[in-house]
């Protein structure tokens, strides 16, 4: 796994009326730079979102809604795992977690069954000059973003 990517497996508690699921808490260790903003995307089946980077802040994902295959790649020079890609896949049927997303890491994902619901957290409030992109194709990180949803 890269350096300082995290991820929090979550527990569903079933009933004959449906299901709770605690996502995160503010005393969770995978939680420590805290809250700054919380949002709700929706894309639909086939999108891709990516690449983001930022500096400063931290991103923690969870997908409720549909299936996506997040990607991650390390642009940390300083980092043990620099340049390593990642991926997993998040949302139904898959293990329900969170990704928590530390600064300098690439990030962005591709909705393999949707529409896809993702809820994220920021750890800092929508700062521009911290919303970094990479085109989707960079030829440095190499992702195919069409590729199947192979993951070893």
């Amino acid at each position: 796994m890269i350096q300082g990517v995290e991820t929090k497996e979550l527990i569903t508690h079933h009933d004959d009326r449906g299901f709770f699921r605690e996502v995160i808490r503010a005393s969770d260790p995978i939680f420590p730079e805290g809250f700054g903003q919380w949002s709700h995307t929706v894309s639909y089946q086939g999108v891709a979102k990516a690449w983001h980077i930022h500096q400063r802040q931290v991103d923690w994902w969870y997908c409720a809604v549909g299936i996506i295959k997040a990607a991650l790649y390390d642009a940390r020079p300083d980092s043990p795992t620099y340049r390593e890609l990642e991926e997993l896949l998040m949302g139904e049927g898959q293990r329900p977690l969170v990704l928590r997303i530390p600064p300098g890491v690439a990030h962005g994902y591709r909705v393999l069954s949707g529409p896809a619901h993702v809820f994220y957290i920021v750890s800092h409030e929508y700062d521009g000059t911290d919303e970094g992109r990479i085109p989707h194709d960079d030829a440095e990180i190499g992702y195919d973003w069409t590729a199947g949803p192979e993951i070893t």
